[in-house]
This record gives C-alpha cells, sequence and structure tokens, in this order.
C-alpha cells in the first residue's frame, strides 16, 4: 500500500516540461522563475547561495546536509544572495556550528530567497544531465495552493539565459577600493596595509574572496562596473587589469565588454588575468567562441589538467557556458582542459601575459590547488615593472 502524505505540501517545482516535484518550502514566499542547475559541493551552500554567478538560476544541492552549518555574515560572497531559489532533499535542520549567527531559513526569509525541501534530488539531478538545464517556476505558499497550469506556462515562459546580459545586473553601481585579504585563524580577515601592485577588477559579478585572493597576492585593488571604458581603466594607472567572474551570456555581455578588452590589449601591455565570464571575456576579445553547455559545470571537485606542466589540479567551478577550443586563434594556447567533459578551462597568449581560466581559483566554496593564479600574476606584474 502507497505511503499516504500527513500533510499537504508548502511548495512546488514545475519544469517547462510538465514534470512536478511537492516538497516544504522554506525561506521566502511568493514565486520566482529561473533555469535550474544543479551544485555538487558538500561545503558553502551559503557562498553558492550569494555566488552572483548564479543569478537567473535555481540550485539543486546534490548534497543532502544543507543548512546544517547555518550563515554568517563573514561568508557571504555578496551583499545579497543571488541565486534565485535552492532545493535540497532534506528540510534544513537547528544549525550546529561555533561559526553560525542565523538559521538558514530565517536567512533566506529575510534575504527574499524560495526553497524547497523534501525532494529527490538524484532524480532532479538525472533529468537535469540527461535533458539539460531546464527552465522552471519555484513556488512556496504555506497553505499548499498551487495553480499548477499557471507554473508550467511561467516555467515555458522563461527566456532563458542565452542572449542575457546579467553582468549589468549584479556590477557595482560605482567604483570602490578593497584591500580585505583571506580569512585565516585566528584573526579573520586582515587588511592588505603594504600593497606593491596596482590592480584594476572589472566587476561582471566578483565574488568577495576573488578580491581577498588579489589582496592578499599584494594588490591593492580598485574595483570598476562592467561598462566602464579602457580609458577608465588607464586613468587609474594600474600594474594589471583582472577580469571577474560573472552570470549570463557571455556573447551578451561581451557586447561592450570586448571591445574594452581589446582596447587594452592594443593600446596598453599590462599584465590581465580573467577568472569565469572574465575567461570568456577574454577569449571572446582575443578571436575566440564561446558555446551553451549541456548542464553546466557548478560544484567543488573538477579535476582540471594544466597542459603545459602535467598537473591535476582539483578546482571549484560555475558556468553554463564553455569557450570552444577549437576556435582559439594562432597566438592563443589552451593551458587547461576538464578532466570531466574535456572542455576548455584555460587559456594564455604566447607572447604576453595575458591568461584566464574557467574555473574559481579562489576556492570560496572549494579547494585552495589554483591560490598560484594569483601568484602568476602578482610576478608577472613585478617582472613588468622590473623592466619597465
Amino acid at each position: 500500500m502507497a505511503h499516504q502524505a500527513t500533510s499537504k505540501p508548502t511548495a512546488c517545482l514545475a519544469l517547462a516540461d510538465g514534470t512536478l516535484f511537492f516538497g516544504t518550502g522554506f525561506g521566502a514566499t511568493g514565486q520566482t522563475v529561473a533555469e535550474l542547475c544543479f551544485n555538487t559541493a558538500m561545503t558553502g551552500y551559503q557562498e553558492i547561495m550569494t555566488d552572483p554567478s548564479y543569478a537567473g538560476q535555481v540550485v539543486t544541492f546534490t548534497f543532502p546536509h544543507i543548512g546544517n552549518v547555518g550563515v554568517n555574515p563573514e561568508d557571504d560572497e555578496t551583499a545579497d544572495p543571488v541565486a534565485a531559489g535552492m532545493v535540497v532533499k532534506w528540510d534544513p535542520t537547528e544549525p550546529s556550528n561555533w561559526r553560525s549567527a542565523e538559521r538558514l531559513t530565517d536567512w533566506l526569509a529575510r534575504r527574499g530567497r524560495i526553497a524547497i525541501g523534501g525532494v529527490d534530488t538524484r532524480r532532479l539531478t538525472r533529468a537535469i544531465r540527461q535533458q539539460g538545464a531546464p527552465h522552471v517556476a519555484l513556488a512556496h505558499d504555506p497553505d499548499g495552493n498551487f495553480d499548477i497550469e499557471s507554473l508550467i506556462a511561467a516555467a515555458r515562459g522563461f527566456a532563458g539565459l542565452e542572449g542575457m546580459d546579467l553582468a549589468k545586473e549584479v556590477t557595482c553601481a560605482q567604483s570602490y577600493r578593497w584591500d580585505e585579504m583571506r580569512w585565516a585563524w585566528p584573526d579573520g580577515y586582515q587588511r592588505q596595509e603594504a600593497p606593491v601592485h596596482k590592480v584594476v577588477a572589472l566587476d561582471y559579478g566578483a565574488k568577495r574572496n576573488i578580491l581577498r585572493c588579489l589582496a592578499s597576492a599584494g594588490c591593492d585593488v580598485t574595483v570598476l562596473p562592467a561598462t566602464a571604458t579602457a580609458a577608465e581603466v588607464l586613468a587609474h594607472d594600474p600594474d594589471g587589469v583582472f577580469l571577474s567572474n560573472g552570470p549570463g551570456d557571455p556573447a551578451a555581455t561581451g557586447t561592450y565588454a570586448v571591445p574594452m578588452i581589446k582596447e587594452l590589449l592594443k593600446t596598453a601591455d599590462l599584465p590581465i588575468f580573467g577568472i569565469c565570464l572574465g575567461h570568456q571575456m577574454l577569449a571572446l576579445a582575443l578571436g575566440g567562441k564561446t558555446i551553451k553547455m549541456n548542464h553546466g559545470h557548478h560544484g567543488a571537485n573538477h579535476p582540471v589538467k594544466d597542459l603545459e606542466t602535467g598537473k591535476v589540479e582539483i578546482t571549484s567551478m560555475n558556468h553554463g557556458f564553455a569557450v570552444d577550443a577549437q576556435s582559439l586563434p594562432d597566438g592563443v594556447l589552451e593551458t587547461h582542459r576538464s578532466l570531466f567533459d574535456g572542455s576548455n578551462c584555460g587559456i594564455r597568449m604566447t607572447d604576453r601575459p595575458v591568461y584566464s581560466v574557467q574555473y574559481h581559483p579562489e576556492a570560496s566554496p572549494g579547494p585552495q590547488d589554483s591560490f598560484y593564479l594569483f601568484e602568476r600574476f602578482a610576478a608577472a606584474m613585478a617582472k613588468k615593472k622590473a623592466h619597465a
């Protein structure tokens, strides 16, 4: 005999193909539409929800223990959650961690983000892998009243991320300075008081820990909005330029970012380092192309091979688009490659200190195998100044 539910579901996840998942709602009430992805990380749900690269997406967490360490102000990667919502297997339990300042459920409600628990996330993840990232509508109603046809219609009406420029929505409104370094026991975040390199960081959706890594590598960081021009960048007389992570279709963001990067490459012989969307912007500026992936890479355990050294790094990833390695022109080398599916994960120019990677070397969340990339950027700036 089938098990009879003892209570009415208070949340519903509707896929555009009509598939429905019911569960327990928590966080904010209401409805949101987005693309659905899954993340395999075992830690860092707060960092994931506040990662600007997740704009326009609902995140399915494959790891069941979500909410168990609560949340705290230090782990936010930006001022507010950016992901549209979250899907988890088990309802969040009471937090048990010495750093916890608030329950995940209360934090989501206060920040206006909808979540659903009690979902078969394995089944959902298989569907995403097989069919590609679907468009969904996620609703939370404490009374359990849902207009199913309306939800499915809303999911089908979502425009999707292709052609969508989301960097403008998550970038900073004006420039600012950054000097906070990486968290370290026992003092937490410290300030960079003796920077040696002036860096301009283009904010396409920058995570705080990426900026902290730049500061920890000896950089005096000035952050500029995504739409900054080459003249505005060069007005700061930087030793190097950093291109941040971010959400959306790189081709759409590239309409204004690519001409700026091309102008920098043409008029200023500066070290340039890009991450994630910044990697894709650099590739487009150098003549490459980007493609939409079936379901993207989202997790903290992705193996990437450095093709020049043979070293394998375990990396943190979050992207739904990728650079087409076959489109790279002469003078641009593929430096890193995913060992999961062979997709491109890094490039560099052969004659200049200009390079980028698809993954997140700042490890928030994730392993710290790739911090050397920030040190490489600092070394390139030091070498440039030594030969000036």
